[in-house]
């Protein structure tokens, strides 16, 4: 029993040692997790660039789709008109 009492300050000591650096290293933490949340990486920059192109792509194909079926059915208005 009394080499328990003598080696509970050693054990407790330690204890306080971590919970004290645990204490000192949370803010660098914290400030290290929120620039990583607030800045982009040059990946994470060149994916979102590669979205808004294909994006910008798809809504071009999709107004030039668009025209293309407005102008046949003009085209066909016109055939239409001119046969009589």
């Amino acid at each position: 029993m009394r080499v328990l009492v003598l080696l509970l300050p050693l054990a407790l000591g330690g204890c306080l040692v971590r919970t004290a650096a645990d204490v000192v290293t949370m803010p660098v933490k914290a400030v290290g997790w929120t620039a990583d949340k607030l800045t982009t990486s040059q990946s994470e920059a060149d994916e979102e660039r590669g979205r808004e192109l294909r994006k910008e792509d798809e809504r071009r194909a999709k107004e030039e789709k668009r025209r293309a079926k407005e102008l046949k059915r003009q085209r066909d208005q016109i055939r239409a008109d001119s046969s009589f």
